[in-house]
């Protein structure tokens, strides 16, 4: 017998029954390219209604139909990019402080232990139970308020935006830092200290280091929530040259007479591009920054 004729026979030996093999491993092919057509459809349709000149969403069925830049090109006769850069200074600030404040508190919360701790957080827990869209009316009663005291963090105010985004978003964001801290090993913290280390030190050069993974879901998920956000800036933010890319986006397609779907496809294609970007730069984080911290280690 050859050497080839041996290979053979090994092969069809090892080879596994196609029922076996679609069982086992080809339903999850399956599965993965319908999730990938459900989720990728959306796309490919705003896109493609965006670049159909004076598009409807009823008039829109068929894909890439016509190619044509008019609805990006008249985005600039607009206050769109206004909107893009509330937007963005909105996003980020509240994403950076959010990742900072959550982080300290969570720091203090596993390494330390002090009177009112448990207290705490059960606290910052039953206060996430209960939906947002309870504080509504007293966010803006509070907002008015402190608006004839110091207009900046008043109504219309994006200043007032940001920290209405912090309150909400400190008790979730700590939660997920809790437990992510508790896996970093305490013996880290003591070896610094024998080193004669401070807490501060040990906080801002060796423990931030090591959770950067959960720092970067805390920044991403604090960005997308506010740059997606409308109900709320639409409580707070009341003048055009304020408003978000949501809350300015929603003008275009509100009015049952003047809508404009193409303009409001080619806005959601451009808003789309900086989550994107960030998505790409920090997906390496993603998946180890949702997980390590479900289990102590």
């Amino acid at each position: 017998m050859t050497i080839s004729t041996q290979t053979d026979v090994v092969v069809k030996r090892n080879k596994m029954p196609f029922r076996r093999w679609f069982s086992e491993i080809g339903i999850r092919h399956v599965v993965g390219v319908l999730a990938v057509i459900y989720a990728g459809f959306p796309i490919l349709y705003v896109v493609s209604t965006s670049l159909i000149p004076g598009a409807t969403l009823t008039g829109s069925n068929k894909l890439f139909s016509a190619f044509s830049t008019a609805n990006y090109s008249a985005l600039s006769s607009t206050s769109f990019w206004t909107w893009m850069g509330n937007t963005l200074q909105v996003g980020i600030i509240t994403s950076v402080t959010t990742v900072l404040m959550g982080a300290a508190a969570a720091y203090a919360f596993s390494r330390f232990r002090f009177s009112g701790r448990r207290v705490g957080l059960v606290s910052l827990l039953i206060i996430q139970m209960f939906p947002q869209i309870l504080a509504f009316v007293a966010i803006f009663l509070l907002l008015m308020s402190l608006g004839y005291v110091w207009p900046p963090l008043g109504l219309n105010s994006k200043w007032a935006l940001i920290c209405v985004y912090l309150g909400g978003a400190l008790g979730s964001n700590t939660f997920l830092m809790y437990g992510f801290f508790n896996t970093i090993p305490k013996e880290i913290d003591e070896a610094a200290k024998i080193d004669g280390a401070s807490h501060a030190q040990i906080y801002w050069t060796i423990i931030l280091r090591l959770v950067a993974p959960i720092l970067a879901v805390v920044g991403l998920l604090s960005f997308i929530g506010t740059f997606n956000d409308f109900v709320i800036a639409k409580v707070v933010l009341q003048s055009e040259e304020n408003w978000t890319l949501a809350v300015g986006m929603y003008q275009w397609v509100s009015s049952e007479m003047e809508q404009n779907w193409g303009q409001f496809a080619a806005g959601a294609v451009i808003g789309s591009i900086p989550i994107l970007l960030l998505f790409l730069f920090l997906q390496k984080y993603i998946v180890g920054g949702l997980t390590a911290g479900a289990v102590k280690g």
